[in-house]
């Protein structure tokens, strides 16, 4: 096997390994660890630490380490995060929070790095165009690691579907659920009862043991970039102060169309924390039980990555107009179920078609916002993607830091509020663009679909 081939799918497989325990235990904190909100306050405090972390740490630890060992140490601190869920307290989890937030953008980083400088190696040997090489490689990381969601939510409903503790769940604790919660610790008695320690400490040792492999496979198996040091010395000499990084990415809000674009990025964050942390708290857990979170979020996983791949290929005949319509119109219909829907278990059907459209829903939220992205401010793409990642960050903390403290009704209003605003500002921004070059509309169709977040895997 082609040698920068094997690396990829070391990358890969570790990726997959790593995320699928991170992916399993995000999905579960708003009803694991719903004593006092401590499971989502974990996530808004990660996301927080994220949010710093991308402004300040992936260059100077990338120089330092090299993209290997910047791999595999910030995989240790996912690991750490496992760890902190075996004895899930304010006291734990939180500093694992914060660990895995700052080692989430030096990951990030040196992934792409290594994924670029391998494609553009092989392509300069090969004679090829180096970025079709490079679109190959990500194509394939993608491929894999979009498959950890279905992995990790798979793995946590198969382990707590042996709990003991499962009962029957009453009417009068069905009053409970949906939208006009009850706003306990607990949100019903029955659904929501926490497994036994035994099955959540196999459940996170699983999680663990994978996180562990992940590191392993990386350390041995990966190859470390043999231009790994000249690109460190050209970074050393171009890369810019922090403090320079840092008043770049705010510099970039003088221009309106970043400005607003704000609502619109803040959304993805809001979305995707509505359904990891009420969603599946007070609908799925409440009525249905807690083993039933990994079946739903597979279910969302499925179609997210499945359209994610069909709306970068057809979004050059469509147009991204329509794509953040069709998407708009998807997630206000939800929202709008969800205020209305009283959950019932005899409804399983609709428990399940709820987060499928949602994955739809996303899936145009991250490939086409990102293609927008890049499209619009291609010559300033690092201060933007800096500004992307701010915000969408910003969303995630926002979503998890009040989800303990409004009724879901509320929170559901806030988000459709949040929606309407941004497609208004997005609207206005295809306006001007429309405006300042009706020529190019047309061409820069074929630049959408553009790579995933990296914060829509956090």
């Amino acid at each position: 096997m082609e040698r920068n081939l094997k690396n990829v799918l070391v990358i890969s497989f570790g990726f997959l390994l790593l995320f699928t325990a991170y992916s399993g235990l995000q999905s579960l904190q708003s009803s694991l660890n719903a004593e006092e909100g401590l499971g989502v306050a974990s996530l808004s405090v990660l996301f927080a630490a994220l949010t710093l972390s991308s402004m300040f740490l992936p260059p100077v630890v990338i120089q330092k380490l090299g993209c290997k060992w910047t791999i595999a140490v910030s995989m240790c601190c996912y690991i750490a995060y496992s760890l902190g869920n075996f004895y899930a307290s304010w006291y734990t989890l939180i500093p694992a929070s914060v660990i895995l937030g700052l080692g989430g953008a030096p990951l990030w980083s040196a992934k792409c790095t290594y994924l670029t400088i391998a494609g553009t190696s092989y392509a300069e040997k090969a004679g090829k165009n180096a970025k079709d090489i490079i679109n190959q490689y990500f194509g394939v990381f993608f491929l894999v690691f979009q498959t950890s969601g279905v992995w990790g939510n798979l793995i946590s409903s198969l382990i707590l579907s042996q709990s003991s503790n499962k009962a029957e769940i009453s009417e009068e604790d069905l009053q409970c659920c949906g939208a006009y919660d009850c706003l306990t610790d607990t949100t019903n008695s029955t659904g929501s009862e926490r497994p036994s320690n035994s099955l959540i400490y196999t459940l996170v040792g699983v999680y663990t043991a994978s996180g562990v492999i992940a590191v392993l496979l990386v350390i041995i198996f990966l190859d470390q970039i043999k231009s790994d040091q000249a690109e460190t010395e050209k970074e050393k000499l171009e890369a810019p102060s922090f403090c320079s990084s840092f008043l770049a990415t705010f510099r970039h809000l003088k221009d309106k169309r970043q400005c607003l674009l704000i609502p619109l990025t803040m959304y993805s964050g809001f979305e995707q924390g509505f359904l990891a942390g009420d969603y599946s708290k007070s609908y799925v857990t409440c009525a249905l039980g807690i083993h039933y979170v990994g079946y739903m979020m597979i279910c969302f996983a499925g179609v997210n990555s499945l359209c994610s791949l069909l709306f970068g290929k057809i979004s050059q005949f469509t147009g991204r107009k329509l794509l953040f319509a069709l998407a708009a119109v998807l997630n206000t219909g939800c929202i709008i179920t969800l205020l209305l829907w009283k959950p019932h278990p005899n409804q399983l059907a609709v428990f399940f078609v709820i987060p499928a459209l949602w994955g739809v829903s996303d899936a145009v939220w991250q490939t086409q916002t990102n293609a927008l992205y890049g499209i619009l401010f291609e010559r300033n793409k690092e201060a933007a993607f800096a500004n992307y990642r701010l915000w969408e960050s910003v969303g995630f903390v926002i979503a998890f830091a009040y989800s303990t403290k409004l009724q879901v009704y509320v929170k559901a209003s806030i988000l459709l509020s949040v929606l309407v605003l941004s497609m208004v500002t997005y609207g206005v921004v295809e306006y001007l663009e429309a405006k300042s070059s009706p020529g190019t509309s047309t061409a820069t169709k074929k630049e959408n679909g553009g790579p995933h977040s990296q914060e829509t895997h956090m």
